[in-house]
């Protein structure tokens, strides 16, 4: 059987930077080279980062991706890379789509290319355009219609990009009547908390359907609220696992695979879903046999808390410095969630790049302040205390205020505060609100809701706990300091903005409510079912009211890193302006 050293770029990318990303490809691409490959490839719309939105519909964007492509053909042919086929992703458009209503302008395609001789060999577009959840590819692309086909050194190559593979039909069973001997799929796909069980699944499925070995290649990195955690996987016809990547990590994945030879009276024209076969031969003799080095390898899997705190990690630390900021700045209050926030921050960006201030007010315990005073020396943060007492009088003393407009004064006064400092020091104001708390209205508009980005915003308060354990456990194991004050953990949950104040005043247990929440806002069931299963009657109905009533302010909060299959935002869509209720 012919043999093929396969290259799996799992690397990152940043939305608009076409030149950096070109870059990116070339260094990796000569790291390949140098390491023998046969196949080169790199992840979904790497060269103008995913998603684009809506520069997919600005005509110069998508003339500057047309354009790297085929400079970075050339480029990569003048510095001697010519002779090593190179899959890359991009932003291309339609020559042949017809202008019609309903279409998006320009007819954009999220398209990969074959580069090869200094030469664009071949161009492809997904075929399969996902419309749910955090996509809007309908909105943004027209389809492909071939079946793309290269082959190289002896071996016909099918190709695929992501959402190819996520729906039956297309291009999987066409690389069966296409005779492929290998399945190649770039991918961007975000992450979620169990996709990487959900993805293993389906990759070994395709390989069967395809009659193939099939590789995917994902994609690392943030990009505003998603996360790319890679986990490139490499199967057999059989399904079977033959390697795998880590996640969370940039890595290039080497491959020397024993594949079919291809067939030299393999079908060509019209296959399955009316795909037209796209056989580009590249190079058809194998190359002369040869010991093989890289056979493979399964990188050790992360265990829930882990992957869900590197996801966290990696949103943050790809939004600060995408963004061009150098450092973070958190209200710490001696509590979970902030204290949470700040060992993520002190993990993205590190410690000496992170500011933390206490703003205590009459309210405040003296545990509370401690407690954020111990957080700084525990991660080394830079730390301050200024009292919010003085602005506090000041604005009672002109308005009297009392009640709930009293309390989130406080919270307001914080929130200022904290812009401010911003604005005069340049950091970027991480909000410490988790989904519990955004689901049932339970923040206040411009006071803790305050921020550029919300690294718990997708983390129900239980998760909240479980993460902070997670992280000071690890700390442990490691010989380290654990980073975040037993006493957050272990104290009841309080905003302190009256005299003895506790979350649970106003809301069930948190393991209680992230129940009710789960079931309402991830899995969209109706009141009658979530009492079906097992939920008191009135208490639903009132945490129900709650999350529906609170849609204005959950507009308003910064993004946040993404890690359920429905986080707030693009996910989850809902009318602000809503008379509909649930009743049980």
């Amino acid at each position: 059987m012919p043999q093929l050293r396969l290259a799996l770029n799992q690397i990152d990318a940043r939305v608009g930077d076409i030149a950096g990303n070109t870059e990116s490809v070339v260094h990796r691409t000569r790291r390949s080279a140098e390491a023998g490959a046969h196949l080169v490839a790199f992840p979904e719309m790497v060269l103008t980062g995913y998603p684009v939105e809506d520069l997919a519909l600005r005509s110069s964007f998508v003339e500057a991706s047309r354009a790297a492509v085929r400079t970075l053909a050339a480029r990569l042919a003048e510095e001697g890379l010519g002779e090593v086929p190179v899959v890359v992703g991009y932003l291309d458009r339609s020559a042949t789509a017809q202008p019609k209503y309903g279409q998006p302008a320009g007819a954009p395609q999220n398209a990969a290319a074959v580069l090869y001789r200094g030469e664009v060999a071949l161009t492809f577009a997904k075929h399969h355009l996902p419309n749910y959840g955090v996509f809007d590819e309908f909105r943004y692309f027209v389809p492909g219609d071939t079946m793309p086909v290269i082959r190289v050194r002896g071996v016909d190559v099918a190709l695929a990009i992501c959402e190819d593979l996520w729906q039956d039909g297309g291009r999987v069973p066409a690389a069966r009547s296409a005779h492929a001997g290998l399945l190649l799929s770039v991918n961007a796909s975000p992450y979620e908390r169990d996709k990487d069980d959900t993805r293993l699944e389906l990759v070994g499925k395709r390989a069967q359907e395809a009659g193939c070995t099939t590789a995917y290649l994902a994609m690392i990195g943030g990009q505003d609220e998603l996360v790319f955690d890679g986990d490139s996987i490499v199967v057999g016809a059989d399904g079977a696992v033959i390697a795998r990547a880590p996640q969370f990590e940039e890595t290039c994945l080497l491959l020397d695979l024993d594949l079919p030879a291809a067939d030299p009276d393999a079908p060509t024209g019209v296959v399955d879903d009316g795909l037209r076969i796209d056989r580009v031969v590249l190079s058809p003799d194998p190359v002369p046999p040869y010991e093989p080095e890289h056979l493979g390898g399964y990188a050790q899997r992360l265990d829930d808390e882990a992957e869900m705190y590197g996801a966290l990690v990696t949103g943050l630390r790809a939004y600060v410095t995408k963004n061009g900021f150098r450092s973070v700045l958190i209200g710490l209050s001696g509590g979970i969630d902030s204290a949470l926030v700040a060992a993520i921050a002190c993990d993205a960006v590190g410690a000496e790049n992170v500011y933390g201030i206490s703003m205590p007010s009459k309210y405040s315990s003296e545990h509370s302040r401690s407690d954020a005073a111990e957080l700084a020396r525990r991660t080394g943060l830079h730390f301050r205390t200024v009292s919010i007492e003085p602005m506090f009088d000041a604005y009672m003393g002109a308005l009297s205020l009392t009640g709930l407009a009293e309390e989130n004064l406080q919270s307001r006064l914080r929130g200022t505060l904290l812009m401010a400092v911003s604005n005069q020091e340049g950091q970027l104001v991480l909000a410490p609100g988790n989904k519990s708390e955004l689901a049932v209205g339970y923040s206040t508009l411009y006071g803790d809701s305050v921020g550029a980005y919300g690294p718990i915003k997708d983390v129900y308060k239980s998760s909240v706990f479980r993460l902070a354990r997670y992280r000071n456990r690890a700390a442990e194991e490691r010989g380290e300091t654990p980073p975040i004050p037993s006493n957050s953990i272990s104290k009841p949950p309080s905003a302190e903005l009256s005299p003895g104040q506790v979350d649970t005043d106003s809301l069930p247990d948190y393991p209680v409510l992230d129940a009710i929440l789960d079931l309402y806002v991830d899995h969209d069931q109706g009141a009658d079912a979530i009492v079906a299963a097992g939920f008191d009657r009135d208490l639903v109905v009132r945490i129900l009211r709650m999350v529906d009533t609170a849609e204005y302010k959950r507009r308003q909060y910064p993004p946040g890193t993404k890690i359920s299959p429905k986080g707030f935002g693009k996910d989850r869509r809902l009318p602000i302006t809503n008379a509909w209720r649930e009743r049980a």
